[in-house]
């Protein structure tokens, strides 16, 4: 077999793994929240030359323990503008993308807002894997951020990356505009992977992607019977307003996303339903939440 050829095989299994993924995501959802609703959309794009350029499936979920959610995959293809050619590292006026994208925003403050992603990408002759997921608490319950890194830690210790791959996550989550402070307490994130052996690659991706489920699901069954404060709240809808920030102004996958021509609504599905922003906002001294906020920064779990 030819390495073009191979290349195809594995793009097309990839394609058929995220779709796998969303599955097993969405049922695991509706299992946690009987009052769940799903609004599905099945999209098609046009390429930078007006062509058919591929599409995606948009799952957005609205419930009464999970706020808002999306569990989205795409494979998008054709032609992209010469700058963003440049901007991603291709080699030519073309892309390819197939992946999976997923946001969970529980409606009770003691669960952990969560974010995922795993993708496979070709731009001209190169290609490469990228993705991760993290965490962004907004109570201390530091038992759960260290599973959620444990979690990770273990899935990532057969191949040898997750000292790496943690520092690059706790590097790239940042509101830099905010004195360096993280989204939340990091997790694993990579890009532009690419060892060489794409067998090895695809299938250390797709084990690594299987851990989701065990990284979060767990924390949210613990914790998303909680009674909690109107103080947890308003801690939670103000950190929300961080989020947002940081997806708006840093994320390069939201920027990949509009600039690929992408489907907006299914791009922006990354933010809550629900925040706010205060004015120079402080925790109030000695509370739960002065003492969450020193999470945000870089830990060893």
């Amino acid at each position: 077999m030819g390495q073009n050829e191979m290349l195809e095989q594995y793009k097309t299994k990839f394609a058929e793994h995220v779709k796998v993924l969303q599955d097993e995501i969405s049922d695991e959802l509706k299992d946690i929240d009987s009052s769940l609703e799903l609004n599905q959309d099945i999209w098609e794009r046009k390429d930078y030359e007006g062509n058919p350029g591929g599409g995606g499936i948009t799952r957005a979920f609205t419930g009464d323990i999970i706020e808002n959610a999306g569990v989205n995959t795409s494979l998008v293809h054709g032609a992209v503008s010469e700058s963003f050619a440049k901007q991603i590292g291709g080699t030519d006026n073309t892309m390819w993308a197939t992946g999976i994208s997923l946001i969970i925003h529980p409606r009770n403050p003691r669960v952990p807002t969560s974010h995922a992603n795993f993708r496979m990408i070709q731009a001209g002759e190169k290609y490469w894997f990228g993705g991760g997921a993290d965490l962004t608490p907004f109570y201390p319950h530091e038992e759960d951020m260290r599973y959620f890194h444990q979690v990770w830690k273990d899935a990532c210790e057969p191949y040898g990356h997750y000292a790496e791959w943690k520092k690059k996550c706790d590097e790239y989550f940042v509101n830099h505009h905010r004195n360096s402070e993280m989204r939340g307490i990091g997790g694993i994130f990579y890009d532009h992977y690419n060892s060489g052996d794409l067998e090895s690659d695809f299938n250390m991706v797709v084990d690594i992607s299987k851990h989701f489920l065990k990284s979060y699901i767990p924390i949210v069954k613990k914790r998303m019977n909680e009674e909690y404060t109107p103080e947890d709240e308003d801690f939670q809808l103000h950190r929300r307003g961080r989020y947002v920030e940081f997806n708006l102004l840093h994320d390069r996958g939201t920027h990949f996303g509009l600039k690929s021509n992408g489907r907006t609504d299914s791009i922006l599905i990354s933010l809550p339903a629900r925040c706010k922003f205060s004015y120079a906002y402080r925790p109030n001294e000695g509370s739960v939440h002065e003492k969450m906020m020193e999470n945000y920064y870089p830990k060893d779990w």
